[in-house]
C-alpha cells in the first residue's frame, strides 16, 4: 500500500436534507482530512437514481449537497468537490467492475436485502449493482482511504473484494505494462492496479440515533421531522428538537456502562461528544448525576454554537447558484484528467483497442 499515493475520496448521495447524523459521521470527517490528505468530494448524483428513478429537483438536491460541503469549511481549490455524473468515466469503470464482481457477493449485501424488501424480483438492477458502482467512484481515483458510516463498511469490503479479484486477474498483464505495485496476498505475489482501499471510521459520533427511537438510525427519510437536526435548521428548530428529544427519568451514569439499555441517552451523549470533539467518558464526567433537565439545554445551546453558523453559511452560498455551478464544473473538470487516466490504463490492461 505505501506505493500508492494516499488519497481520501468519498460521497454523499443528493436525496433530502443533510442532518446532523450525516454531518457528524461524514461530512465533519471530510474536513478534518483535508489538513492531512489528499481529498476528492463527491456529490453521487447517479446512485440516488438506485432509490428513485424520476426526480422532480436533482439538480437543486445536488447543489445543496455542494452548498453543505462548503458551509462546513471544505476548500473545493485545494480539493476537489464535483457531482458524480460530470465525469462518465465513474459509469464506464462500473461496467467493468459489474463483470469483476460476483452476483453472490451482492445478493449477501445487507443494504440491498433490506431496501429491496421481500419484493426483490422487483428491485432494480441498479439496486443491487449499487456497490459495483460504489467501487468504481473509489477506485477511479485509485483512493486509499475512505471514510464511511457503519452502514456502508460492507460495501467498502466488497470494493476490497473487487479490486483483489481485478488485480490477481490481471496480475501478469499489470506486471507486464509496467503499472502495478507490488502486493502480498497470503503467500502470493501479485502485480496490483488498486489499492485495497481503507475505511476511515470512527469518533465518539460514528452513527447517529434518531432523536425520537433511539434504536433507529436519524435518516432524511423518517416521517418527523422532529427526529433529525436538519443542516438547514436555525437556532429555533435546533432548540426545539433537542428539547422534544426522546430520554428516560433517570440521570446521566458516572460511567459508559450505565448507558447500557439506554440508546436514547447514549444517543444524545454521542452528539454531545461529537460535536464538542470529546469521548462520551468526557461528557458523562462532566454531567454525571445531572438529569436531562440540565443537559438537554447544555447540549442545545452547543448544537446551536456549532450548527448554526452552518446553516447560516449553507443558504448564503446556496442563493449563489452561479457560484456552486462553478464550484461543481471546476471539480468535474479537474477529477475528469484523472479519471481518464485511470481509464486509460485500464483499457490497456484487459486489452480493449483505443487510441
Amino acid at each position: 500500500m505505501s506505493a500508492f499515493k494516499p488519497l481520501v475520496f468519498s460521497g454523499v448521495q443528493p436525496t433530502g436534507n443533510l442532518h446532523l447524523g450525516n454531518y457528524l459521521g461524514a461530512i465533519k470527517k471530510f474536513v478534518a482530512l483535508q489538513d492531512t490528505s489528499d481529498c476528492i468530494y463527491c456529490v453521487v448524483d447517479l446512485h440516488s437514481l438506485t432509490a428513485q428513478l424520476v426526480h422532480e429537483d436533482l439538480a437543486d438536491q445536488t447543489r445543496s449537497i455542494t452548498a453543505a460541503f462548503l458551509a462546513s469549511g471544505i476548500d473545493p481549490k485545494k480539493h476537489i468537490v464535483f457531482n458524480q455524473s460530470r465525469v462518465m468515466q465513474h459509469a464506464e469503470l462500473a461496467w467493468i467492475f459489474n463483470c469483476v464482481a460476483r452476483i453472490g457477493w451482492m445478493n449477501r449485501m445487507t443494504q440491498f436485502k433490506d431496501k429491496a424488501g421481500k419484493d426483490r424480483e422487483n428491485a432494480s438492477l441498479g439496486l443491487l449493482a449499487y456497490p459495483s458502482l460504489m467501487a468504481a467512484d473509489i477506485l477511479l481515483y485509485r483512493a486509499t482511504h475512505v471514510p464511511v458510516g457503519e452502514d456502508q463498511k460492507q460495501h467498502l469490503e466488497l470494493t476490497r473484494d473487487i479490486a483483489q479479484k481485478f488485480n490477481n486477474d490481471f496480475s501478469d498483464r499489470i506486471a507486464s505494462l509496467g503499472v502495478g505495485v507490488e502486493m502480498q496476498v497470503g503467500e502470493e505475489t501479485v502485480h496490483g492496479y488498486f489499492p485495497l482501499t481503507e475505511p476511515v471510521i470512527g469518533g465518539p459520533a460514528a452513527r447517529i440515533m434518531s432523536l425520537r427511537d433511539g434504536s433507529k438510525k436519524m435518516s432524511k427519510s423518517d416521517p418527523s421531522d422532529l427526529s433529525r437536526i436538519n443542516l438547514t435548521d436555525d437556532a429555533d428548530a435546533i432548540s426545539k428538537k433537542i428539547r422534544k428529544a426522546k430520554t428516560d427519568p433517570e440521570a446521566l451514569p458516572s460511567e459508559l456502562d450505565g448507558l447500557a439499555s439506554r440508546p436514547e441517552a447514549e444517543n444524545l451523549v454521542g452528539i454531545y461528544a461529537g460535536l464538542a470533539e470529546i469521548s462520551k467518558e468526557a461528557v458523562l464526567k462532566e454531567f454525571a448525576g445531572q438529569q436531562f433537565s440540565v443537559f438537554k439545554p447544555a447540549l442545545a445551546d452547543l448544537a446551536v454554537e456549532k450548527l448554526a453558523p452552518i446553516a447560516s453559511e449553507m443558504r448564503r452560498i446556496s442563493d449563489d447558484r452561479a457560484y456552486v455551478d462553478a464550484v461543481l464544473k471546476d471539480g468535474g473538470d479537474r477529477a475528469r484528467v484523472l479519471a481518464e487516466a485511470t481509464m486509460k490504463t485500464v483499457r490497456d490492461i484487459i486489452g480493449l483497442l483505443q487510441g
